[in-house]
């Protein structure tokens, strides 16, 4: 292995010499070093600051030391993600999203990351469109914006104008991603490989084993452009839904030109009060929207991070939402569709029995309590008494953060031992919760309809294929509809009990 990646690195040194206009900063064996440099700097911070200290470890001496270290450590990756750029601001990114993971030191820090993505001159995004489209930008576009409309970690988008007036979003790969990736991913496995002699409590190999899988993914644009257009295609009887059409002829593995949409934030509660748009409908449609896609489709969109969801109003006044960046999606068979909506139901409806049985099914086994407590994002206390009728607060939320470090080395081993497949809904559910949070909609009835409605059908339907007679096949047609029928009538009656009639029978017909 060690050889392997040494390989890598001397492979990858060549590669990205030939891929980023000869830029020495992004040579590969000088990216390896800077991460190498860091990597050692932080392993021996520790072992200096923190192992070596004579404080008690159960003192707040000790805690209030170990959590200066983990911010000063989070510092120094800060600034190997900003300098590397590229892959490690994407790996960056994920970090900042593993509320559950690691210590919280990290996820404050790692999160900038989200918003402050380093962009590239405009001069080296012409360079890569010139040698990806073959023509001069200048006549491809009468007008191109300088400045990026929005910065990520391994492409910008320009705003621009085509020859027949239509205004497009160019997405453009940063010159340097390309060239770095190899180097970049190997570097990757040996930080892990040192990270794994600091904390041999933490399995976090399967980070690099998913990066190594979905970011060549993300890197070929021409896939990106395949998932936008199955999107549209597969969601298109969401009528309030929009995604953006693709220009083939001005598209390839670096460059993606694309409709431009105007929109807000999906976590803009101020543009949404400007524009007359509700936020509870905005809230409803998300959820019904990646509730089709999670257990009907088994295809989701697995970013959906507030700079890859806008929203704008219809002609009709109807909220709409706009779904950018296709670059991943998560598959999701059959099997694992019926395990995860058997567990929300378990969960939804407090069984017990139900929740050890999928989560075993997906994985997890005896550490079904801590996994059920990922899947919800609610502590075992409100799971225990039901997340329907008790509200998620924000003192819950502060408890549930709270004693993640304790848990810290069991959530890692769930990890670890999940069914690969459910590794980026975990994210997109944090993802979501985040937005839900943002608009204060998270104690909503509804999300808990809509879910319970989707799983009952998706549990059904896996059902019904098992079927190998008429009167089997109408018994449990009866029983979903029965199902789905107590779940509406309950609805119903809580609308009734907190609304009233007439909002009662506006919800029912939305999501029915």
């Amino acid at each position: 292995l060690k050889y392997a990646l040494y390989g890598s690195v001397a492979v990858g040194t060549i590669i990205s010499l030939r891929g980023n206009q000869n830029k020495i900063e992004d040579v590969g064996f000088i990216r390896f070093g800077r991460a190498a440099f860091a990597a050692a700097n932080i392993a021996l911070h520790y072992k200096r600051t923190l192992y070596s200290t004579s404080l008690d470890p159960s003192s707040i001496e000790y805690s209030d030391l170990k959590s200066k270290v983990h911010k000063d450590a989070a510092e120094k990756l800060l600034e190997l993600c900003c300098a590397n750029k590229g892959v490690f601001i994407k790996v960056g990114q994920h970090i900042g999203a593993l509320d559950y993971l690691l210590p919280q030191e990290y996820i404050e820090t790692m999160r900038v990351l989200h918003s402050q993505a380093p962009s590239s001159s405009l001069n080296d995004i012409f360079f890569v469109i010139k040698e990806e489209l073959k023509q001069d930008p200048l006549e491809l576009f009468t007008e191109f914006s300088p400045e990026p409309v929005g910065t990520a970690s391994l492409a910008q988008v320009h705003k621009a104008k085509l020859k027949d007036g239509s205004v497009v979003a160019v997405k453009v790969q940063h010159p340097s991603v390309k060239g770095n990736a190899m180097v970049d991913m190997a570097t990757m496995e040996v930080l892990v490989m040192i990270a794994s002699k600091i904390f041999p409590e933490f399995k976090i190999k399967w980070l690099v084993d998913e990066s190594k899988k979905n970011i060549p993914r993300e890197l070929d644009f021409t896939e990106e452009a395949a998932n936008t257009k199955k999107a549209k295609d597969m969601f298109k009887h969401f009528h309030w839904l929009k995604v953006p059409d693709v220009y083939d002829d001005l598209s390839t593995k670096r460059v993606l030109t694309m409709e431009f949409v105007e929109g807000g934030q999906v976590n803009d509660v101020k543009y949404m009060i400007n524009n007359g748009i509700n936020p509870f409908e905005v809230s409803d449609k998300l959820g019904l929207l990646y509730a089709e896609m999670i257990f009907h489709k088994g295809y989701v969109h697995s970013d959906p991070h507030p700079g890859n969801i806008l929203v704008n109003k219809l002609h009709n006044g109807e909220a709409s939402i706009i779904l950018l960046d296709h670059g991943l999606y998560a598959y999701l068979s059959d099997n694992v569709r019926k395990e995860y909506s058997g567990l929300w139901l378990s969960i939804l409806n407090k069984d017990m029995v139900g929740m050890k049985k999928h989560s075993a099914a997906l994985g997890v086994g005896s550490l079904y309590g801590l996994f059920a407590c990922m899947v919800s994002g609610r502590s075992w206390n409100a799971i225990e008494s039901g997340i329907t009728i008790t509200k998620h607060s924000v003192k819950e939320k502060e408890e549930f953060q709270l004693n993640i470090p304790t848990f810290l080395a069991k959530i890692s081993e769930t990890l670890a031992l999940v069914n690969k497949e459910m590794l980026l809904i975990l994210k997109t559910n944090d993802l979501l919760r985040g937005i839900e949070f943002s608009l204060k909609t998270h104690n909503r009835m509804s999300s808990f309809i809509i879910m319970s409605k989707s799983c009952i059908q998706c549990v059904y339907e896996c059902k019904m294929k098992q079927c190998k007679s008429v009167i089997s096949r109408y018994k449990t047609a009866v029983e979903e509809n029965w199902n789905l029928f107590k779940v509406m009538i309950y609805y119903f009656y809580l609308c009734i009990k907190t609304v009233s009639v007439k909002s009662a029978f506006k919800n029912i017909t939305f999501m029915y």
